[in-house]
């Protein structure tokens, strides 16, 4: 705005007039408020050897009945490299004065800015399905264990869940020795705190139908039309349904998938769960129990606010008589097998 200092009110110049947008340092003026055309532009900062402007945008703005507007500007470095370590934005009149007369210039009070580049190589927490997989701790942007995972198609944290949960030895390889083991725990970590979503993944074969969560672990099957949860596997064989899992894995894309709740899951949960409620991660009725394991347990999050329930005791026999337990482990991430 044209304004008249000694009445605070805005001048309707006769004629339209140009004004220049332009940086100042932090620390200017260094005498009040009064200065000089001179002095002004003296300390207007230009960009550092080698970059961009360092102002871009609608630089030149013109100012009719006494006002102008600022559309677009933006800054394309931060302020840390001057001795303020702060900017002003600074107005001039193009040419110095209008129709004869002096027009002071104005300026906003200092502040400082700083760049995005710590939010380009941010973590999430948590992250999501979807994120990069070098959004995981541990895992650089564009580092050696990024460009490696890339390489074995593990693109996104999905992938990353996917792969750990179907063949975590193989991950575990890709990463290689230059990620030690105490690395690698805060990574898996890390990816576990995964915001999972209400989709799930349905495969089906001529006589088999099988649900699966994001991250590639069996909800519940049914086979040859008998409904299979993971409360109820003692009469088939476990290895069969973990086949049809790394099946399904294989296949992924060709998946079909389900959001929020749907005849499907009703029909393959019904029976156990109440009332047909999808299991569901996190804050959701039920939560998946996540381990490194094909086929997966719940926890009941509702009935079980402040206790957690063991993960499911799966017993199977095989052809030889031989019987096989799926035991939990002390620990809360992993199931070992006995």
């Amino acid at each position: 705005m044209l304004v008249d200092t000694r009445g605070n009110q805005t001048v309707l110049f006769p004629s339209p007039f140009k004004v220049d947008i332009v940086v100042l340092d932090g620390d200017f003026p260094l005498n009040g408020k009064n200065w000089s055309s001179e002095e002004f532009d003296r300390y207007i900062v230009k960009e550092r050897t080698g970059k961009r402007p360092l102002l871009a945008g609608e630089l030149v703005v013109t100012v009719r009945d006494g006002v102008g507007l600022i559309e677009n500007i933006e800054f394309t470095d931060n302020s840390s490299w001057i001795r303020s370590r702060k900017f002003r934005i600074g107005a001039k009149v193009v040419g110095g004065s209008c129709q004869g007369v002096r027009i002071r210039e104005a300026m906003t009070e200092a502040f400082v800015v700083k760049d995005h580049r710590g939010e380009l190589y941010k973590k999430h927490h948590p992250p999501t399905l979807g994120d990069e997989v070098w959004r995981l701790e541990k895992i650089g942007k564009d580092g050696v264990f990024h460009k490696r995972l890339a390489s074995e198609g593990v693109h996104t944290v999905q992938d990353f869940l996917k792969m750990w949960v179907v063949d975590h030895a193989k991950l575990r390889t890709i990463l290689g020795p230059a990620m030690s083991e105490k690395m690698w725990n805060v990574t898996v970590k890390h990816a576990k705190t995964c915001v999972m979503g209400n989709k799930h993944y349905v495969f089906r074969g001529p006589d088999y139908k099988v649900l699966l969560t994001p991250i590639c672990q069996l909800v519940n099957a049914e086979i040859n039309g008998s409904i299979y949860t993971t409360h109820n596997l003692s009469d088939i064989n476990i290895a069969y349904l973990e086949n049809l899992v790394r099946k399904a894995y294989a296949n992924w894309c060709s998946l079909e998938e389900i959001e929020g709740i749907s005849d499907e899951i009703g029909l393959l949960t019904h029976g156990d769960h109440p009332n047909h409620q999808q299991p569901m991660v996190g804050s959701y009725q039920y939560k998946v129990y996540m381990t490194d394991r094909l086929i997966e347990g719940y926890i009941q999050n509702e009935m079980q606010a402040n206790r957690e329930i063991s993960p499911i005791y799966f017993n199977t026999s095989s052809e030889n008589g031989v019987r096989l337990n799926m035991f939990p482990s002390n620990s809360d991430d992993d199931l070992t097998w006995g």
